[in-house]
Parts: structure tokens; sequence; C-alpha cells
């Protein structure tokens, strides 16, 4: 595929960049990657993104070889595949994530605050095992938000996780309590569950064994582990930047 901004060089990293590095590709790739498959769930992991410009830029991946679409017989439900060249990205998309962690001062992501987006991640990447195999549900609250944006429950039951804004109307097991900065701090890596706890920005009730492990089953990034190399106010003890 030529790209109508083509920077008309015959070098590799010219021609890969014309297809993955117009807005929005990246991290079009990066929900690919991350196993979403349906456009609904593309776009619910970016909510920023027009569904016109979404559409466009799939078929754009889809044209170059980077993914397929594979649609049902009755046409009702379509998907996007990653093709082998497509898979080959995983890398990439992975490898510039661990730099945007160790490299980008924090101060500058946590401006950019969603709690739908975060809630998603948090759904995508919790890990169940730490849990007692029923169903369990935990209740997440950001007080300072609109009503609106305020109420999030993650039903987890077994292997599956699933995220409502409505209230789904089961006995809650764990209530979560918090302002949205210093959870996303959390799912960063930028701070831990016990330094919030300490700090009094974060409350937790219920479930002693829920409670106990929510580090580990929380939904973090999978880039949180990585070590900034760039000092970051946002570390708790350290100013706030709220």
């Amino acid at each position: 595929m030529v790209s109508t901004q083509s920077y008309w060089q015959f070098c590799p990293v010219a021609m890969a960049a014309e297809i993955v590095c117009t807005r929005w590709t990246p991290l079009i790739l990066r929900e690919l990657v991350s196993g979403s498959t349906r456009f609904s769930d593309l776009h619910r992991g970016l909510p920023r993104i027009s569904p016109t410009l979404l559409s466009k830029r799939l078929k754009q991946l889809e044209e170059a070889g980077v993914i397929r679409r594979l649609a049902s017989p009755n046409n009702e439900t379509v998907e996007y595949q990653l093709t082998p060249a497509g898979e080959e990205l995983k890398t990439v998309v992975f490898d510039l994530g661990i730099w945007g962690q160790r490299w980008i001062e924090t101060r500058s992501s946590l401006k950019n605050l969603d709690p739908s987006l975060l809630m998603w991640d948090m759904r995508r990447n919790l890990d169940p095992t730490p849990m007692p195999p029923r169903r369990y549900v935990i209740q997440i609250v950001y007080p300072e938000l609109t009503p609106g944006r305020r109420h999030w429950w993650l039903i987890v039951e077994g292997k599956a996780t699933d995220l409502c804004n409505v209230d789904p109307g089961f006995d809650v097991d764990l209530y979560v309590s918090t302002d949205l900065h210093t959870m996303t701090a959390i799912w960063m890596g930028v701070s831990t569950v016990e330094a919030e706890l300490r700090s009094g920005r974060l409350q937790v009730t219920g479930d002693d064994r829920v409670r106990s492990t929510m580090q580990q089953w929380l939904g973090l990034s999978p880039f949180a582990a990585e070590k900034k190399r760039v000092p970051s106010p946002a570390v708790a003890g350290q100013p706030d930047t709220r």
C-alpha cells in the first residue's frame, strides 16, 4: 500500500511508517494485539476515535495485509484478525509501550484520564487466579466524577470478567473508592495498592481474601513492571501533580 502522505523513500523504515504510523493506527494495533477483534471492542478501547475514521484505518490495515476481515455467513458479525504480517508487529507495539513507560515523564500521561478506558483496560488484564472459584463482584467508585462516570462494577466468574457502568443487581463483595488519578497511577505501575491505602487516597472494604490480593488480581498495564528512567513526581511520597 502506498500512503497518500508517502515519504517517497525506498528505506524500509519509511515504507513501514507509511502503514503503521498514521494517526490512531498504532493504538488500533495495540487493541488488536491485546485481543480485541470486533469493531465495538476496538472502539471501546479507543473511545475518542470516530467510527468513520476507525473503519477507514481498519480498511487501510486490511489493504496493507496487516489484518484480515472475517464475516459470518449471514454477515451479522465481523471480526478483524492479525495476519502473519500483523503478528510480527506485536513486538513493535510492545517495545513502543516499554519505551514510553521508561522514558515519558509521568505527569504527561496522567493528564489524560478517562474512566471508561481505564476500566476497560483493567477488565481486560484482570487476573482472577487469586480469587475463589465463584462469582465475585467488585464495585469501584470515583467520587469526584459525574454520576454517569462515577460507578463501575467488575464481575468475575471463573476466567471470565465483565464490566458494567450500570448496577448489575448482584451483591457486592468488594467496595473500592478512590479518585481517578490514583487508580490510573496504580494501573500504570507508578504507585501501588499498599502505598495508596497508606496515603488514604484508596479505601477498600469487603471480602478479606479479595482485598488482600488486590495488587495481584488488579488488571494492571502490561508495562507496569517497567521501571521509570526519568524522575516521576507522581510516585507515592512525592508532590501530587493533580
